[in-house]
């Protein structure tokens, strides 16, 4: 779905020798790009295609040749001429048989051959390893490029005793070679006629290249001429049937090598029309002709797509230019034609895009242009809606679509402008299948040959126009006049003479007025609208240079702010509006290189499209295809932020790990070449692509989805965007997420009156669930954000709601929204009973008691009118048990204690009548306060059971009390709801027993005190550990002094078992009087100052003496662990660095084998990667081997739990070992109650006079602490970088920083400042 438009088209003259001297011959040089011509008084002219490309080209009108003549004797002629790589000259041959070489640097001729009977033609292999010369005598000869022949044969079957007559050349006739070479050059075909001397019959044979045998022939038939051309690629042979006995024009055909006919097309012609070359281009996929007819001579060009061949392109010449042609060999869209008198014309086109911007393709084929508008149905070429049928074969065209007027312009090949007015689109269908011929554009003064067209407004045409080419239309004006001749850029002004008429297509009466010519000093590339300015265009010259063209003043230099050029020229030229800044200007050259506005943006893009989802046509979303055919969608946001290569990875596809999120921004093309054409804008939201087959896929990438989906939400388009969810299949939640749940619920109300279909709302209902989609599954899409406006309501909302459940509150607001909105009917009662079922949790007693409301309608009979507005029960009933399980439901129905309803409820979800009717007639001969607590103990509502039991009366105490023991939670409210003091206190004790064999002991004594049960709480207060509540109570139970002195040493053993020395000292000293016991405890605990008060206050010397042994041996105890401590701590950090540093490099040394991540496939990344993760400083193995691991969870729960054992442990040379490290240089840190008892020995020591010694233990508890401190530094430090320097990272370094820094810290505030500081 493409048009073949001409961009670039430079004509230059060559000098001949004489006035009367023609061109003839042609060939290329591929290597050093450049073309000869042999004229027809042997001269060989040689020019660089780069004068064409330079700059200047296009001022000039002489072509730079070298000129050489071929001296031959007189009446001899060139006849065949071609170029040979290998020789790197030309090979001629004579009418008189001389095969030439002519090397065109040396200047030099060489004699290599003489042919019998002349030369008619010669063709080299595609190889260039042979040669093929075909004589006058229609004898064929193949030879080596070193002049050896290979074998010789007749081109016809001669019958016994024929001789064949010479042949005579004349010059002036340019002969049309009938050999045609395969693309690998394994066969050649030949044309050939019949051996009967009148027969007018041809064959066409395909040859064998080694042997010279006939591979395949086939039938006698009426060709045309000499034409004949092998397609590059291989597939078919092209021929011309001359088809005036059948009356009709000539056809093109095409062989398959084995000399059988696949297919024809007409070439819509006069029927004496002729075609004189035929010519297949390098990528095999146009094809070009010159056709003579009786006025004039035309360069058609052909492409093949969904079995149609459409003719694309057509360029007139007048009968006497003898226009003839050459394809580029190496670029596909490069056309070189020159003409008998010298003229030569380099023509380059490429594909443009036939979907235009309102998604209407518009496909040029001959004189017609197919139309089908995209947005109604996706009919590839040559399906169409409607056809426009014109004068001559369409050139170029331009379409005009805004505001619902749609005006088309096309430039045809006979010089003539046509406009066409199109109806609204939205009444497109009504034209299918009709053909509109559109006419003529009246104009006083002629067109010129558009070279670009594009509209300013619906009544203005832009074009670059050129006069004096052989192929301008110039009838009215003699070509003499200089203003009419080169580049004109000029305004079009159009008006009709005709009505529109609504619905209809305006075909005629159009009339056209030039208006503001200037003449233009570059080469136009293209032409560009501009959205933003009325009747404003955008102009780039040859090189990539933007300017802008204002109406009535012409070319606007500077006009922009930003420099907007391009780096080189750019065929493909696109302006677009983009907010309310500047128009963004794209262009794609011919290198497959994306500029923007002066900047490159990707480096491989194939194609590209614009997407809008906003109604003012402001793009929002750049859409392109690259070369590795991979699908980009593009945030138009990103281009302006600068953000597309954190985002788009340089618009190339790099392997991920297995298990992480696909890009968002890109899909995969699943047929190589495909190219986006087009898009749907809106709603539909989706890219039109075109595969090389012809066919055309629509997709819609889930980017460009989400985005129309939330710029709908965005201005509260509930239906659009809710048919939108449903026909992409995306998550319903999205509605609520995208604005925040809170803020829905405000528009829950226009939701259901928009969408006003209980079928889709019921769907919606039945979506939502507890979690916010937008942050979960579509967190990696760029949705739209809100305005702030509707964010700071959602602010407000979110602060006022106290409800935190999304599912409830928004089903109860749809709910709401549902009475509200829509009148009653049987349809809205099951849509609510829908939102009941579907909260969380289900409300299903408010479903069934809307249910039983219905019941007793049905009860009262039909003669209430309300009846007719809700479904039956019994389908009501069905419907909520379709949603919900049929055990809730039945639960639920038990918990309204509505029996009858609960056996309807099992009668419908498929119970069996012996599972429940026996119980539910139990519970009917009960009492209601005893049939409620039976329902309530089934339904486990034990606080409903309680109120109900309790509500029966005393004679149920005992079943009260078994329910509070089974249920411990109803202790407080059974103390709420019995009042008798002696049952308070039987609920107390027993609760009170509950939470002794809970082991809650503080709480079961608190509980005992409360109901006098005092033995319990002693035995509690013991059980915790309690003490001073032991005593106490013992206190209040009276007991004598001598059975608490024993109860006291009783604790006091206790206690020091338990290792509570501090605990134990305080019992023996208060209660026991034992003040010995008690020091030695204070010792024990290392509670130093205590112990050295009590025995100075018991004057005990000898007790002092014993603390201060004590704690002298403790101090020398506590330096040696502190010097021990640091020689571990130097250790431990030895070994980590030793360790990282291996591990980095390690690592780096994987790295640098894998640079080229890009060429990796997604498993050998994840291999790679899973295989480093797992390995250790001291893994000896291959990155290559592959090895697969498959475990049950049974051992994968017995490995955690083995690491979970282990992980205190460091274990060599395992993976975790750095971290091991690191975490038990964290463990060695001093903890609080080793500080608080280092610092009361301290000062028991300065109390005791051993001043040296408190020194010497606080310089060591110094060191180890510094040490140890600085250590963790240091590890922490080198853990999160890649490079370990060996002298910055020492632990002499970072103790002197950390002993700065930590001087004061809270950290050290256990030592005495009396000493100095180490």
């Amino acid at each position: 779905m493409n048009n073949l438009k001409l961009f670039s088209e430079v004509s230059l003259n060559i000098d001949l020798q004489s006035k009367d001297e023609t061109l003839l011959f042609s060939a290329f040089d591929v290597e050093r790009n450049r073309f000869f011509f042999a004229s027809s008084d042997n001269f060989i002219y040689t020019a660089q295609l780069s004068s064409f490309q330079n700059e200047g080209s296009w001022r000039r009108t002489s072509l730079p040749v070298e000129v050489d003549r071929i001296d031959l004797e007189h009446g001899d002629f060139i006849t065949s001429f071609d170029y040979l790589m290998e020789k790197e000259s030309l090979i001629l041959g004579t009418s008189s048989g001389l095969l030439l070489l002519h090397n065109v640097d040396d200047k030099f001729t060489e004699v290599v051959g003489q042919i019998e009977g002349g030369v008619r033609c010669i063709s080299p292999s595609p190889d260039g390893d042979l040669l093929c010369i075909i004589t006058g005598f229609e004898q064929m000869l193949v030879m080596t490029h070193e002049w050896d022949l290979l074998y010789e044969t007749s081109l016809r079957d001669l019958p016994d005793g024929v001789d064949v007559s010479e042949q005579k050349l004349s010059s002036g006739h340019r002969l049309a070679s009938p050999i045609s070479w395969r693309g690998d050059g394994k066969y050649f075909a030949t044309l050939s006629e019949e051996s009967d001397s009148t027969s007018l019959l041809k064959r066409l044979r395909v040859w064998e290249r080694d042997s010279g045998l006939l591979h395949a022939s086939s039938e006698p038939k009426l060709f045309m001429g000499s034409a004949l051309e092998w397609m590059p690629s291989g597939a078919k042979i092209a021929a011309v049937y001359d088809r005036k006995a059948e009356n009709e024009c000539p056809s093109i055909v095409f062989y398959e090598r084995n000399g059988l006919q696949r297919s024809l097309f007409g070439i819509n012609e006069q029927i004496d029309a002729t075609i004189e070359m035929l010519k297949w281009n390098c990528s095999s996929d146009l094809l070009a002709a010159v056709v003579r007819c009786d006025n004039y001579d035309c360069l058609k060009i052909w492409f093949f797509s969904n079995n149609h061949w459409y003719l694309k392109h057509e360029i007139r010449y007048s009968r006497q230019d003898g226009v003839s042609f050459i394809w580029d060999p190496v670029k596909p869209q490069q056309l070189i034609c020159w003409t008998l008198g010298g003229q030569v014309t380099l023509y380059n086109f490429i594909w443009n895009s036939a979907v235009m911007e309102n998604s209407t393709a518009l496909v040029i084929d001959d004189s017609k242009i197919l139309v089908t508008p995209l947005a109604l149905s996706l009919m590839p070429p040559p399906m169409y809606l409607f056809n426009l049928k014109f004068p001559s074969a369409v050139r170029d065209m331009a379409l005009y679509s805004r505001n619902s007027k749609n005006c088309l312009a096309a430039f045809l090949s006979n010089g003539c402008l046509c406009v066409a007015e199109l109806p609204s689109t939205d009444t497109w269908e009504e034209l299918e299948g009709k053909e509109f011929n559109v006419e003529v554009v009246v104009s006083d003064l002629p067109l010129g040959s558009f070279m670009h067209l594009v509209w300013l407004d619906s009544h203005i045409l832009l074009a670059v126009s050129h006069y004096g080419f052989s192929h301008s239309n110039l009838s009215s004006i003699s070509l003499s006049e200089d203003k009419f001749l080169g580049y004109r850029l000029q305004e079009i002004e159009l008006f009709c003479s005709e009505d529109h008429i609504a619905g209809s297509v305006t075909c005629s009466g159009w009339h056209a007025k030039l208006s503001n010519p200037m003449s233009v000093e570059e080469l136009v590339i293209g032409l560009a609208p501009n959205p933003a300015k009325k009747s404003s265009a955008f102009v780039q010259f040859f090189g990539g240079k933007i300017s802008e063209h204002v109406p009535k003043l012409g070319i606007s230099r500077g006009a922009f702010k930003h420099d907007s050029s391009f780096s080189s020229s750019c065929p493909w030229m696109s302006a677009v509006q983009v907010g309310n800044s500047e128009p963004l200007i794209f262009g794609l050259d011919e290198n497959g290189r994306l500029h923007a506005s002066g900047k490159i943006l990707c480096n491989n893009c194939s194609s590209f499209s614009f997407y809008s989802n906003l109604d003012d046509g402001v793009i929002t979303h750049l859409i392109l295809t690259t070369k590795q055919d991979l699908l980009f969608i593009v945030d138009i946001n990103d281009i302006l932020l600068g953000e597309l290569d954190t985002k788009y990875t340089n618009f190339i596809h790099v392997a991920t790990k297995r298990g992480e999120n696909d890009n968002i921004n890109l899909i995969n093309i699943w047929e190589r070449g495909a190219k986006v054409v087009g898009v749907l804008h809106g709603d539909e939201a989706a890219a039109i692509l075109q595969t090389s087959r012809g066919n055309l896929e629509c997709i819609y990438p889930r980017k460009l989805v989400l985005a129309s989906i939330c710029h709908a939400l965005v201005q509260r388009r509930f239906r659009d965007a809710l048919i939108m969810l449903r026909r992409h299949r995306i998550d319903f939640n999205v509605i609520v997420d995208q604005c925040g749940w809170q803020l829905f619920l405000q528009s829950a109300s226009e939701f259901v009156r928009q969408v006003n279909s209980l079928n889709y709302i019921t769907e919606f209902v039945c979506a939502i669930k507890n979690e916010n989609i937008m942050e979960t599954l579509y967190k990696k899409f760029d949705c739209p954000a809100f305005p702030k406006e509707a964010r700071d309501v959602q602010a407000r909302c979110s602060s006022a709601t106290e409800d935190t459940n999304k599912v409830s509150s928004v089903l109860r607001a749809i709910r709401k929204a549902l009475e509200e909105q829509l009148a009653e009917s049987p349809s809205r009662e099951l849509c609510i009973l829908t939102t009941l079922a579907r909260s969380n949790p289900p409300e299903l007693e408010e479903a069934l008691e809307r249910i039983k409301v219905i019941r007793e309608l049905e009860l009262l009979g039909s003669e209430d009118p309300r009846r007719v507005s809700y479904p039956s029960a019994d389908e009501a009933l069905k419907h909520l048990l379709w949603l919900s399980d049929s055990e809730a439901v039945y639960e639920a129905a038990l918990g309204l204690y509505d029996l009858h309803l609960a056996a309807i409820v099992a009668l419908n979800s498929q119970r069996d009548p012996k599972e429940f009717l026996p119980f539910l007639q139990e519970l009917e001969r009960l009492p209601i306060d005893l049939m409620r607590y039976n329902i309530d103990l089934k339904l486990q509502r034990f606080e409903k059971a309680l109120k109900h039991i309790v509500s029966a009366g005393h004679a149920y105490y005992a079943d009260c009390m078994n329910l509070m023991k089974q249920n411990p939670q109803l202790f407080p409210l059974g103390l709420q709801l019995i009042t008798d003091p002696t049952k308070r206190s039987q609920v107390l004790e027993a609760w009170g027993d509950h939470l002794t064999d809970e082991k809650c002991f503080e709480d079961a004594a608190s509980t005992y005190l409360c109901c006098c049960s005092l033995e319990k709480a002693l035995k509690s207060y013991r059980a915790c550990g309690n003490w001073s509540g032991v005593l106490t109570v013992a206190g209040l139970i009276k007991i004598g002094k001598e059975d608490i002195t024993q109860l006291a040493n009783e604790l006091c053993e206790e206690f020091q078992a338990l290792g509570k020395p501090g605990e134990a000292a305080k019992i023996a000293l208060e209660y026991c009087g034992d003040v010995n016991n008690g020091i030695t405890l204070l010792i024990s605990a290392r509670e130093w100052e205590e112990a050295l008060r009590i025995a100075l206050m018991h004057n005990r010397q000898d007790l002092v003496s014993e603390v201060k042994n004590a704690s002298l041996e403790c101090a020398s105890s506590l330096i040696g662990e502190y010097e021990e401590g640091l020689e571990k701590v130097g250790k431990y950090l030895a070994r980590y660095l030793a360790v990282r540093q291996r591990r980095l490099l390690l690592a780096a040394k994987i790295q640098a084998e894998e640079k080229s991540i890009n060429d990796l496939d997604d498993d050998a990344v994840s291999e790679s990667s899973s295989n480093f993760s797992g390995m250790s400083a001291y893994t000896t193995g291959s990155r290559n081997s592959r090895m697969t691991s498959v475990t049950s969870s049974a051992a994968s729960k017995a490995r955690d739990a083995r690491r979970q054992r282990k992980r205190g442990k460091i274990r060599p040379g395992s993976a975790d070992e750095e971290i091991a490290l690191v975490e038990h240089l964290k463990g060695m840190s001093p903890t609080a109650g080793a500080k608080r008892e280092l610092k009361s020995l301290l000062l028991a020591l300065v109390m005791l006079g051993e001043v040296e010694s408190a020194r010497k233990l606080q310089r060591a508890g110094e060191n180890f602490q510094l040490s140890q401190m600085a250590a963790v530094s240091l590890a922490e430090e080198t853990f999160s970088n890649v490079i370990i320097d060996e002298q910055a990272h020492t632990l002499e370094r970072y103790t002197q920083k950390m002993r700065g820094d930590v001087r004061n810290s809270e950290a050290f505030s256990w030592r005495c400042k009396v000493f100095p500081h180490p």
